[in-house]
């Protein structure tokens, strides 16, 4: 098995955005999942912002029918930095302007078919071109003192190959997620076994993929005469398992926090873990906290 040549860096990143979002109804019925804040940004925002983080120049956002919300945002609004200017508010139009991409640094490619995940990041494969590239889910919020992504770029750099951000999960709901199996080598750990939502009682470890890849081109090849698998889809985990034949899959095992945002629970998590990291309002929301909890509370 041989690695990949290793070149200077990461450079492009797809982020899957064409999903309907149907865990997260009736929000998701005329604002895209990815839209939807986390405090005051959107989740989108803070995947985009981590692959700039990790040095990323080129992020391809895959999107679909109803998604036209998706490229607006990331445009810059005339409207509104001209409204903001009018009244004086200056300091706020020159954040927003600032937080907006510079011009060719975000390409937008339509998914036309709900065929999965595997078949998002293909549509993707002509942007790409012949170079390694990194995926990120939109999905996934993952937190710690250095994004993911820049983690996992740097032990690209040192070993070349694909690499896969891991967690562990509860052993009895394995059967949800992506999962791998490892095999320790001098130069860290290597995966040695992929399965898509195995069957429960059945996962050969409770090490989760996280929604972080780099990957080489060669899986696009793979990707366009793959078989549907689980669901019925093109998977992603599917199309790893062959290039795992011939390329080393290296594993990052996240240390930080994930939130998925996808569904309700993680949603409100990550709202609330991302407010109280915030100075202007951390003491409001944890008084509010206390108030909920308080079993004095009054009830009117």
């Amino acid at each position: 098995m041989q690695n990949a040549k290793i070149p200077n860096r990461v450079r492009k990143a797809i982020i899957p955005a064409a999903g309907f979002g149907t865990r997260m109804l009736p929000a998701t019925k005329s604002v895209p999942k990815e839209l939807l804040p986390i405090v005051d940004r959107p989740i989108l925002d803070y995947i985009v912002s981590e692959a700039f983080a990790a040095g990323i120049e080129h992020v391809i956002i895959v999107t679909g029918r109803m998604k036209g919300a998706i490229e607006d945002y990331f445009d810059h609004a005339f409207e509104v930095d001209a409204t903001l200017r009018k009244a004086g508010k200056n300091p706020l139009a020159d954040q927003l302007a600032t937080a907006t991409p510079d011009a060719g640094s975000i390409s937008f490619v339509r998914q036309q078919q709900a065929r999965g995940l595997g078949h998002a990041v293909w549509t993707a494969r002509h942007i790409v071109g012949d170079e390694p590239f990194a995926v990120l889910l939109p999905d996934m919020l993952m937190v710690d003192h250095e994004p993911c992504l820049k983690s996992m770029t740097d032990l690209y750099q040192r070993h070349g190959g694909n690499v896969v951000a891991v967690e562990r999960c509860l052993p009895e709901e394995a059967h949800k997620f992506g999962i791998v199996s490892l095999r320790q080598t001098m130069a860290g750990a290597l995966v040695d076994g992929l399965v898509e939502k195995p069957a429960p009682g059945t996962a050969p470890s409770n090490l989760f993929i996280s929604g972080r890849y780099i990957l080489q081109p060669e899986i696009f090849s793979i990707l366009e005469n793959q078989t549907p698998g689980a669901g019925g889809e093109i998977q992603l985990t599917d199309a790893m398992i062959s290039l795992m034949a011939n390329q080393e899959i290296r594993a990052f095992e996240f240390a930080g926090r994930t939130f998925d945002c996808g569904n309700p629970t993680g949603f409100v998590a990550a709202n609330l873990h991302m407010a109280m990291t915030r100075t202007d309002i951390a003491a409001g929301i944890y008084g509010e906290m206390h108030a909920i909890m308080s079993p004095a509370r009054a009830i009117a």
